[in-house]
């Protein structure tokens, strides 16, 4: 279905524009992380601003909107007003003026995409740039809120992996960049949407050069001007799935039929728990292995169900002498490999693993424990990132919210704020215009209580959207190097 851009709102915006004060000339509001569900995490990745302005307030508001005729994008919006609220003559003017216009008349400033700013700071700060669209400001609101904190929760989900297995893999790894690939985005399947797959993929890709979500490396070259020709966006390796399994006679067919026929050099994954796991990891691949370790390539293994820290790490109390061991002893009793320079176990270079079913940052930690504690190297497996980690979120998970905090009223400046006494503090917002920067430690700071002509040095609020234009557009590239500083 066909939307029309200045329908995308919560319906109560559609009548704010007739109760702000008379002689509303200016709003000013700030999209802030008001608190974290997760206490450990005292930070949010600031990403997506730039996809937004130039997926919404440019490309769609262009297409769906100031390139319309006027005429059709005044009957949409009467038709709907008339026939949901019962309003017979709607009033349109507003909408008829900034069709006329040609633009949206808003000024965004934001903290630079791949930075990390602590909870409740703002991360971006949104005004009308004419005073006859005041009401535009929040207008948005709903659509900015909808379509931004999915990219930043996924993009702070994504720096809490990458930050767990850098640290395992500096204490235990000959390689810790292989970290780059050893988170695997899995989750497109269970998003909400391929939007939702798009913004949180990309958020993935900060971090990560693995992935499966295809869309998300062609969003960072849409919208973040990415060339998959010149640079590593995301990459993965052919790979199995259980209707492939299950179609051959055994999984010694299976196994022997990818390696030596249908991939017979290279990286390839097999998934192998279709019927029997313990059985292919005890019996078959043993069978196997002159034709695994004369091959030209890496199999990976990739177990699908149970627990996957038992599954990885071994079940003290399991009476499979292989569950008992788990898969990455198993792999190297059978495989052999090498002890790195920190003193810990990696396999060798033919075999490896990969699991991918309902990982969590826990298990991700408990994995690591586990192979670390048995004197093995913690990149010995790759993480299949799924749905599981990146869908179960909401707004609520960093408490996002826009707020305004100042008004201009017949040409005078109102700082205004909510404070709720029957709320615990989070809701609070902030008052008057708001400034970011950096002191002397390097350590992110806020202050509030400002009118709109009161500036700072080395703001790190800055302009990325006015009226209708992208300014200090940002790369991948530029991003990736924030996120590595």
């Amino acid at each position: 279905m066909k939307q029309q851009a200045m329908l995308l709102c919560d319906f109560y915006k559609i009548s704010h524009k007739d109760l702000y004060p008379t002689g509303t000339e200016v709003v000013y509001s700030t999209f802030t992380p008001r608190d974290s569900r997760n206490k450990a995490i005292t930070s949010v990745v600031s990403f997506g601003q730039q996809a937004f302005v130039k997926e919404f307030l440019i490309g769609f508001f262009n297409d769906n909107f100031f390139n319309q005729s006027k005429a059709s994008i005044v009957s949409d919006y009467k038709r709907l007003i008339t026939a949901t609220l019962g309003v017979a003559n709607p009033e349109t003017k507003h909408i008829e003026d900034l069709h006329d216009l040609g633009y949206l008349p808003l000024e965004i400033k934001s903290i630079a995409e791949g930075t990390s700013i602590p909870i409740r700071t703002p991360m971006l700060t949104i005004q009308n740039t004419d005073n006859r669209f005041f009401w535009l400001t929040n207008y948005v609101e709903t659509l900015l809120s909808c379509e931004l904190w999915q990219a930043v929760t996924s993009a702070t989900t994504a720096r809490e992996y990458y930050t767990l297995l850098k640290k395992y893999a500096d204490e235990t790894s000959s390689d810790p960049t292989f970290v780059k690939f050893q988170g695997h985005d899995f989750s497109m399947r269970g998003m909400s949407s391929l939007s939702s797959a798009i913004k949180s993929g990309m958020g993935h890709l900060l971090y990560f050069n693995g992935t499966d979500t295809i869309p998300a490396i062609l969003g960072l070259e849409q919208y973040y001007n990415g060339n998959i020709e010149k640079e590593l966006l995301g990459t993965s390796i052919p790979a199995t799935e259980h209707s492939i399994q299950c179609a051959y006679a055994n999984d010694a067919e299976y196994i022997e039929d990818i390696i030596t026929n249908k991939n017979p050099t290279g990286f390839v994954s097999i998934v192998s728990d279709g019927y029997d796991f313990w059985n292919v990891v005890g019996s078959v691949l043993p069978a196997l292995k002159d034709k695994i370790m004369a091959r030209d390539g890496r199999l990976v293994i990739r177990p699908d169900s149970g627990d996957p820290v038992k599954i990885i790490c071994g079940d003290a109390e399991d009476t499979n002498e292989f569950a008992r061991k788990g898969l990455i002893e198993s792999l190297y009793d059978i495989f052999g490999g090498s002890t790195n320079t920190k003193g810990f176990k990696e396999l060798d270079s033919h075999i490896g693993a990969i699991y991918g079913d309902s990982i969590t940052l826990e298990r991700a930690k408990l994995i690591s424990e586990g192979l670390k504690s048995k004197g093995f190297a913690t990149t010995n497996v790759v993480y299949g990132i799924g749905s599981y980690t990146y869908q179960y979120n909401t707004r609520d998970t960093f408490g996002f919210a826009l707020k305004s905090t100042l008004a201009v009223i017949n040409g005078d400046e109102k700082q205004i704020f909510k404070d709720p006494k029957t709320d615990n503090g989070i809701k609070k917002s902030q008052k008057g215009k708001v400034v970011v920067w950096k002191d002397d430690t390097g350590t992110i700071q806020w202050k509030d209580g400002l009118f709109l002509n009161d500036s700072i040095p080395n703001d790190l609020l800055i302009p990325i959207f006015k009226d209708g234009k992208l300014l200090n557009e940002t790369s991948i590239s530029e991003i990736r190097a924030r996120v590595n500083a």
